[in-house]
């Protein structure tokens, strides 16, 4: 018996559906931050994301005051260079309204097939964060804007691309507000296959 793993207690399947299906986009955070333990919960959680033959692909960036404002200073050029400097304004005053910032990224590999299933690995460990920081009351929203493409990002970051790609730059924080959504109904979606 001292060998038999100890199963924790899971959530019943109503209160995982009720969860997963009232997580929203947010897009308003009130200004104070979440605590830090919440964050390393939902983080600890992300990684027990399914991974095929257990590569465990992910890495966690959790960005503090000061690299946050590099990233919106970085996002606040790139934007004045496509749409201007009212816009770029527009961009940077909003950014800078973030309480909380991380980043994920996923470890590249040469080969195409394992490339893309590490790919879903990590939007399955950016769920699993999304979902505990909700179950928490903390909203969150992933990001894929070009930001995260520029060469600039990842020396602010202090990653290599030629070793890990960014795949979400995710804010978080208590929601201002929580938007509401539609999804299609199942059966517009689902397919019954003889």
């Amino acid at each position: 018996m001292e060998n038999t793993p100890r199963v924790e207690k899971t959530p019943s399947a109503s209160t995982l559906t009720r969860l997963i299906r009232s997580r929203r986009t947010v897009y308003a955070f009130k200004p104070e931050r979440a605590p830090r333990d919440a964050l390393d919960r939902a983080l600890d959680a992300a990684r027990w994301a399914p991974n095929h033959r257990l590569t465990e692909p992910w890495h966690f960036y959790v960005l503090g005051p000061e690299t946050a404002e590099a990233v919106c200073a970085l996002n606040a050029q790139l934007v004045e260079r496509k749409k201007g400097p009212k816009a770029a304004a527009d961009k940077l005053a909003r950014w800078r309204t973030m309480p909380g910032w991380a980043v994920v990224t996923c470890q590249n590999s040469p080969d195409p097939i394992q490339a893309r299933e590490d790919y879903g690995a990590c939007c399955c460990a950016v769920q699993n964060l999304m979902l505990c920081l909700w179950a928490e009351g903390i909203g969150s929203k992933w990001n894929t804007g070009g930001v995260i493409r520029d060469p600039g990002f990842y020396d602010l970051i202090w990653a290599d691309p030629a070793v890990e790609t960014v795949v979400a730059l995710l804010w978080y924080g208590y929601p201002a507000e929580v938007p509401t959504t539609q999804r299609k109904a199942l059966a517009e979606v689902c397919v019954d296959l003889p």
